[in-house]
């Protein structure tokens, strides 16, 4: 029976709209259409912290006083006949009208027949998985299989690049969302720094990342694989650009001295040049592997970061009185712990690109004498001033076919290759030395 208000029904047009307006009103009263309850009933009930005490909104929604003496929104349903429970968070953290929005959600997942606890399982599983085939863990699984196969020095420099210029952009995406856009974009950036070589050793990496992921079912498409046509194509150079005279090298050497080059790029500058062995060797040497105060100094790079695994041995580099001097020195400034050359921006040592940028930009050697080319001018001069090609090719640690020659770099040739370094320091010493003196005129009145 409803008991109207007789004001209530003339005001709301006879006793039909009058019984209206009261259902009306006292839905308005307990909190709208959507349920029972209001932020201020809930407050007032969680003030008594009953404990085990429940408040209903409607449609199997309440809210349980915990032993913990919080509120905590649950939905009462059933599914095959049994009575579950599906917990939401507590309150006021998750809000009055957050459990209502819960709530349609289970509604929808029960009318489709599926249990709305299991489902959100596999959500939270599905979540789960997405997390962990993030372009970044997926990349650091494949770089971790590549390095058995590869070198120390070329697996370093490897990760180092993508650390540097591809995690940023890439890194926290799931690999699966992952489109030839996004990758091109991320390329395209790293070749604006003119370093087509570095843009295109990662582009091959990101490859064999994708490749991967698609063995592995975490996605469908190797995404890099289109990138390749936004690379302009690299020119075929047989040689590396060199100068293979001693004026020319002479010339450099002063400028160096002259430029604005961070210490650490100066001083690898200078063993690059009297050592003549590889780029990454030198950014990546440890202090560890130099003797500078045995009776003839040594560097000894360890095999595994020599581009050659094949032979038998490290690879040993006697030092000349020139270079021994200035790592010496260089030494009492820094220390001589960990690498040589740390890095100003916080690596743990340069990067091959601030030695290369050096000389193609700073040294404006572009297309003249690449960091390599001392490699070509060392061997040229060697051989042109009566250095037998054996000795030579052993200092350089070039494969040979022939094991006699490999017996050599253990024998007596070691010899020989000291005096090859001696002569190479203070043949490089003059050259920086002996500058063409210009002489001036004096202007005429």
């Amino acid at each position: 029976m409803v008991f109207l208000n007789p004001a209530l029904a003339k005001t709301s047009g006879g006793i039909i709209g009058g019984i209206q307006a009261k259902s009306n009103w006292i839905k308005n009263m307990v909190g709208g259409t959507s349920g029972k309850l209001t932020d201020k009933g809930i407050k007032s009930f969680i003030a008594r912290k009953v404990i085990g005490s429940k408040l209903a909104d409607g449609q199997g929604l309440y809210l349980l006083i915990t032993r913990a003496k919080t509120a905590s929104w649950r939905i009462k349903y059933r599914i095959e006949g049994k009575e579950k429970s599906y917990t939401i968070g507590t309150y006021p953290q998750s809000s009055l009208a957050q459990a209502r929005l819960e709530l349609k959600e289970v509604k929808a997942s029960l009318n489709k027949g599926r249990d709305p606890v299991v489902a959100r399982r596999i959500t939270m599983a599905q979540a789960a998985a997405h997390s962990e085939s993030t372009f970044r863990a997926v990349a650091e699984e494949w770089f971790a299989m590549k390095e058995k196969e590869w070198s120390l020095t070329h697996h370093t420099k490897s990760k180092r690049a993508f650390e540097r210029d591809i995690y940023k952009a890439l890194g926290e995406l799931p690999i699966e969302s992952i489109t030839p856009s996004v990758i091109a974009k991320a390329i395209e950036t790293i070749n604006k720094r003119d370093v087509l070589e570095t843009a295109t050793r990662i582009l091959q990496h990101l490859n064999g990342v994708f490749r991967y992921a698609q063995a592995k079912g975490l996605c469908e498409i190797n995404s890099a694989a289109p990138v390749k046509e936004i690379l302009p194509r690299k020119k075929i150079n047989g040689r590396m650009p060199a100068l293979l005279d001693w004026n020319s090298l002479g010339a450099l050497l002063r400028a160096a001295e002259a430029a604005r080059l961070s210490p650490s790029v100066r001083a690898a500058h200078r063993l690059l040049a009297f050592s003549a062995t590889r780029i990454s060797n030198v950014v990546q040497a440890e202090w560890k592997e130099f003797d500078l105060d045995a009776d003839i100094p040594i560097w000894v790079i360890p095999r595994a970061k020599m581009k050659d695994h094949t032979r038998v041995g490290d690879h040993r580099i006697p030092l000349g009185p020139q270079i021994t001097a200035e790592l010496k020195q260089w030494g009492k400034l820094f220390g001589r712990k960990g690498y040589v050359f740390p890095s100003p921006t916080g690596n743990q040592f340069i990067s091959r690109e601030s030695l290369e940028k050096a000389y193609r930009v700073t040294l404006n050697m572009s297309g003249k004498h690449a960091p390599h080319g001392w490699r070509s001018a060392f061997s040229t001069l060697a051989r042109d001033n009566g250095f037998e090609q054996d000795v030579v090719e052993l200092a350089l640690d070039h494969a040979h076919g022939n094991e006699v020659m490999r017996a050599y770099d253990r024998g007596e040739r070691f010899t020989q290759r000291v005096g090859l370094y001696k002569w190479w320091g203070e043949k490089l010493t003059q050259a920086q030395n002996g500058a063409e003196v210009i002489e001036l005129t004096k202007k005429v009145a």
